[in-house]
């Protein structure tokens, strides 16, 4: 059973990977893959970022980096989750904001 767990895994991570190539369109496999495994991870990412702002919070206060901190544990996440079209992993989507 962990060996068919694996292979899924591997296979999953190839087909993203094969759509992440096709740089301006959207490769069909990418689309379900996004909707079954990208995005529920993406869900999950905007969660636990935000349990980490929360504790984070006694430290970024004091730091004066809090709208850093938000940005990059619930903002980016939530964007990547919700507002990206469907199979769509341009980097262009999230520009870096350095």
């Amino acid at each position: 059973m962990r060996k068919i767990i694996v292979t899924l895994v591997v296979a999953t991570a190839l087909i993203a990977a094969s759509g992440l190539a096709f740089g301006g369109e959207t490769a069909i496999e990418a689309i379900p893959v996004d909707v079954l495994v990208v995005r529920p991870l993406g869900l999950v990412a905007t969660v636990v970022g935000t349990a980490v702002f929360v504790v984070g919070l006694l430290f970024s206060i004091p730091s004066g980096s809090v709208d850093y901190t938000a940005q990059k544990l619930i903002v980016e996440p939530f964007k990547f989750t919700f507002t990206r079209p469907v199979g769509e992993f341009n980097e262009d989507l999230f520009p870096s904001s350095r």
